[in-house]
């Protein structure tokens, strides 16, 4: 058994690159940008107006401001600029419009009275008003989007902004997805006394498509024949296998055993920490596929899935992704021996978090009222109200 941080780093030894690839833009949130990008043109390309109303060209402060202006026409935003044919003219404007030859103010229409060809100013006039200017946002060769950073919904307008209808993103890994145990039905089945539907699995699959992945279902059960085959070509088609059970003391717990008579050399198997302690994790050098299994009990499963494969998950992908921390709410008793993960709350105020009540590892039902998890580091002390510890949001 292992110290949790140990385990981390165990894992992240192994991340690996799976190239990269050109992707659709309506594809690419949540993505990792393979490739810097760059403002192809001033933005805004020309001088954009920002209210309706009128565009004039303002004089002097010192000059008194002109009874009225003749309304010269209209400038529509999308249409080909226009110019002012004399100091006292205006044209009407439209937001988004490029500003006119010659005017350099809009007066909004609030403060404009619009009579019989002529509009009438009804507040002082200020210059250059209401105007965004040419390259006031990035100029014209300017990295706006950095290599590694994950895609975002404000990064895809910025993306089109730019002209980029694909993107060259990280590729992701294949995974597929691994439930084993006599016991499980599927979701659309009536269980037997003595089975439960599957779950676990769908929580790995939820978790997967958080981070763009579609990860592939399946179930074998607990035959050791079954599993070698099975896992033997899983192996070959996938590069991350996550495996959900048999991997604990029980005599129907074949999953180590198999993967070492496949080739599968073991990193580690069981970690200094509580839920989740039966974790395995190894890896088949010849064939580059990491293998995450994880034990049965659904909490346990969760955790060590996004405690762990998360981050082998950005570091393969060339980003360290760094936990949020907060506060304690209370006190909360630790554990000389093991880490531990709590399932806590947090104040809607402070933003503390409170330990919250639970069956153990296989209360599924907790999770639906926990909104992540605490990782207290193993210690001889209790850790105490207002202390700050590492906090693993619930996804």
């Amino acid at each position: 058994m292992i110290p949790i941080h140990e385990a981390l780093q165990q894992v992240l030894k192994q991340r690996s690159t799976y190239g990269t690839e050109k992707i659709s833009l309506l594809e690419a949130k949540g993505r990792f940008l393979a490739e810097d990008i760059f403002t192809d043109r001033d933005a805004p390309p020309f001088d954009r107006v920002m209210m309706d109303g009128i565009a004039i060209q303002h004089k002097d402060l010192d000059e008194p401001p002109a009874a009225s202006y003749k309304v010269q026409g209209i400038q529509a935003a999308g249409s080909p600029q226009l110019s002012l044919q004399e100091e006292t003219y205006c044209l009407e404007i439209m937001t988004g419009a490029i500003l006119p030859h010659q005017a350099d103010t809009i007066i909004p229409y609030e403060e404009v009275e619009i009579k019989e060809g002529r509009a009438y100013i009804q507040a002082a006039k200020l210059a250059k008003r209401f105007i965004h200017y040419k390259g006031s946002d990035s100029k014209k060769g300017e990295l706006i989007l950095s290599k590694g950073k994950k895609i975002t919904a404000a990064d895809i307008g910025l993306l089109a902004t730019v002209g980029k209808s694909t993107v060259s993103v990280a590729k992701l890994p294949k995974v597929a997805i691994i439930s084993t145990g006599d016991e499980l039905v599927e979701v659309d089945q009536e269980p037997q006394a003595h089975q439960i539907r599957k779950s676990n699995a769908y929580t790995l699959w939820a978790g997967l498509m958080e981070e763009g992945i579609t990860g592939k279902l399946y179930h074998i059960n607990d035959d050791k024949e079954a599993l070698r085959q099975s896992l033997a070509a899983l192996l070959e088609e996938f590069d991350v296998l996550l495996l959900s059970g048999g991997v604990s003391k029980g005599k129907f717990d074949h999953i180590p055993e198999i993967l070492h008579e496949l080739g599968v050399k073991k990193i580690f198997h069981r970690v200094a920490q509580r839920p989740g302690k039966p974790f395995w994790f190894g890896a088949h050098q010849s064939l580059n596929t990491k293998v995450f299994a994880y034990p049965g009990n659904p909490v346990s499963t969760y955790v060590n899935h996004f405690y762990y494969f998360q981050q082998w998950l950005y570091a393969s992908l060339g980003k360290d992704m760094a936990l949020s921390r907060v506060e304690l709410a209370q006190s909360i008793p630790s554990n000389p021996a093991l880490a531990l993960f709590v399932s806590v709350r947090l104040d809607p105020k402070s933003g503390a978090a409170k330990a919250l009540n639970h069956n153990g590892s296989g209360d599924l039902f907790s999770l639906a009222q926990t909104e992540g998890f605490v990782l207290l580091p193993a210690r001889g002390t209790d850790y105490m109200p207002g202390e700050k510890v590492d906090f693993l949001a619930l996804k």
